[in-house]
């Protein structure tokens, strides 16, 4: 940048002898540059980046032009102010104040690419970290790294002595780790749980506590489940990340096997209560011919044999749903092909009886 300086207040020099025309030449000059700069990438670049089948480019040179040419202008402005020759102290706070506004104006433009690549990689990609919500979690921490820069530079800028500021922000830190010991654990088990990706947005869950539902959003401090009855469920991923976590949709294919138990009084024929139980399955059109549902005898209960029908269906948020018309359905059939559905019966046997009066 001196070097820059230097050759262009030697070329200045040749334009005569009155800094301030000196002064505005040189900033009308990087203005000039500056918008033949942007005509080329607009221009040239724009209409062979327009060819491609994706906007990805075409988004990026609008990002970029416009940073590029305020860039230019800000070097002109700045070479501009020290061509004029200032007191000391206006030169300082002009020069200062075009830094902060090139910082923020290219803090912008990153901060714009960041959000592009995310939303490019979204669409394009389909990988496991990018679909299970790593790519936000990255999203989110190139933004704070972009403000920390940001930050860092505006010191710079004012020729403010960062060391120290580091210091005092690492004493600090270390104290807020301690008083936020709970809050950097969930933040810890958030990031543990978005690179395992144990469940995804859209899979049922079923927590330790019995909780059943969709997720919802996975975030850095908590994940949100919401249940059938429409209620959300907040829960902190450290304790999350320290439970047994039942998915429903977890396995290569997204269908969920449903369970529907029933008794039938002794003496029924067995071969007649499976043949019942499969055609309940058949006829249900929810219930998936493939895998095809199954009849199980599996218990000789106290007053009943207890059969149990197997069968699946493509989204496990119809399960309560098909339970209850299969139940129906099921009872309907028995009364139709009158198998009994017991209820509990005791003998009593009386050994003697009290003596009469």
């Amino acid at each position: 940048m001196d070097e820059l300086t230097a050759k262009v207040q030697q070329i200045a020099e040749l334009l005569g002898p009155n800094p301030y025309l000196q002064a505005l030449i040189i900033a009308v000059a990087f203005i000039v540059a500056g918008k033949v700069a942007d005509l080329i990438i607009s221009g040239i670049i724009g209409r062979v980046a327009q060819r491609s089948t994706n906007d990805f480019d075409d988004s990026f040179i609008e990002l970029v032009h416009r940073p590029v040419f305020v860039s230019f202008v800000l070097i002109g402005l700045g070479l501009a102010t020290l061509r004029v020759g200032m007191p000391a102290a206006p030169e300082f706070l002009t020069l200062g104040l075009l830094k902060t506004i090139g910082i923020f104006v290219w803090f912008g433009a990153f901060a714009g690419f960041n959000s592009l690549l995310v939303r490019t990689l979204r669409k394009v990609s389909k990988n496991k970290l990018v679909q299970s919500g790593m790519l936000s979690l990255l999203h989110n921490m190139a933004k704070v790294v972009l403000a920390a820069l940001a930050v860092y530079f505006v010191f710079l800028a004012w020729n403010i002595n960062v060391t120290a500021w580091l210091a005092s922000a690492g004493i600090v830190g270390l104290a807020l780790s301690f008083a936020a010991k709970d809050t950097l654990s969930n933040l810890f088990a958030g990031v543990s749980i978005v690179v395992d990706a144990p469940y995804k947005i859209g899979d049922y869950i079923i927590l330790d506590s019995g909780e059943r539902g969709v997720v919802t959003e996975i975030g850095l401090r908590s994940t949100r489940i919401l249940t059938r009855d429409d209620v959300e469920i907040t829960v902190p991923n450290g304790i999350i990340g320290n439970s047994t976590i039942i998915n429903e949709a977890g396995g290569p294919p997204a269908q969920h096997r449903i369970r529907v138990g029933v008794g039938v009084a002794y003496g029924s024929d067995l071969d007649h209560v499976i043949e019942t139980l499969q055609k309940v399955a058949e006829d249900n059109e929810e219930v998936l011919a493939n895998p095809a549902p199954r009849v199980r005898f599996r218990l000789f209960g106290e007053s009943s044999l207890n059969f149990e029908l197997l069968g699946w269906i493509a989204d496990p948020a119809n399960r309560g749903r098909l339970q209850h018309e299969l139940n129906c359905a099921i009872y309907r059939a028995f009364i139709e092909q009158k198998i009994e559905i017991p209820f509990p019966q005791r003998d009593l046997h009386v050994r003697t009886m009290p003596a009469a009066d």
